[in-house]
């Protein structure tokens, strides 16, 4: 790991009981590609997978934002769930967020283990400005 610093949370998704969170562990990409962990905390399992991300996923989560609060604004209006997978499906261990209530994170170490783990969050109302704060210090820390 090259320009290693103190790990900088990109996503944090907490209800006090349990969480899923994205540390990024070095703002150096190797190969485009930013080195970071997935960490489960829950009464239930503690987990932590290694996955990895780019500029394009940071848009990609910014954009899976915007749409929860379009979802949660129109909630009742449709039965259709907001479902979105973070990085892209595929090539690393990644989360699929579920906007149901509670919320769902689904935790996929797809193309290493193939273990799943599903963790309900209560999220709060204000959790999407938080979300979206991070996301800025982020990109800053970034420089993207």
């Amino acid at each position: 790991m090259t320009g290693a610093v103190e790990p900088l949370d990109v996503i944090v998704l907490d209800d006090g009981m349990q969480s899923v969170a994205v540390r990024l562990l070095s703002p150096t990409p190797q190969y485009g590609y930013y080195d970071a962990e997935i960490v489960i905390r829950s009464d239930f399992v503690n987990a932590t997978v290694r996955t990895s991300f780019n500029a394009d996923d940071l848009d990609d989560w910014a954009a899976l934002l915007e749409a929860v609060e379009e979802s949660d604004t129109e909630a009742g209006e449709s039965d259709d769930v907001l479902t979105g997978n973070w990085p892209g499906e595929g090539r690393t261990a990644y989360l699929t967020f579920i906007a149901e209530d509670p919320y769902v994170v689904e935790v996929h170490d797809a193309p290493s283990t193939q273990i799943s783990v599903r963790v309900p969050i209560d999220l709060k109302a204000e959790w999407l400005d938080g979300a979206r704060e991070r996301l800025v210090t982020v990109r800053r820390v970034l420089g993207v």
